[in-house]
């Protein structure tokens, strides 16, 4: 007797986690660069005296790390991704969120 169930897991899980990280990322180095460049965006960040735009740079990004995850695993849940594309996406994110971390980068912006 066979069995008509299928082991397959499907890569969208995976994919959606990927690229919310990178989302996720990129929106820290994207406000880290817009809080430098704008004295209005960096007060708006400043949540917590102390350390300054730090805590609303790092909670927005992970709040969008969250809700990407969130939709991107709802959407992609039972599917397969094409996952090498998801990954080439996910690591230019990413790399273009680091390099809005970057001193040397955000400060070409300072306002």
């Amino acid at each position: 007797m066979t069995s008509n169930v299928s082991n397959h897991i499907p890569n969208g899980p995976a994919a959606a986690a990927f690229l919310s990280g990178s989302i996720g990322v990129f929106v820290i180095g994207l406000l880290t660069t817009l809080s430098e460049a704008s004295h209005a965006i960096g007060s708006a960040l400043d949540w917590y005296s102390p350390s300054g735009p730090l805590v609303g740079k790092t909670l927005l990004g992970i709040i969008s790390w969250l809700v990407s995850w969130f939709i991107l695993n709802r959407m992609w849940k039972d599917k397969d991704v094409n996952l090498s594309k998801v990954f080439t996406w996910a690591i230019i994110i990413a790399a273009l969120g680091f390099l809005l971390t970057f001193p040397p980068f955000f400060t070409m912006f300072k306002g």
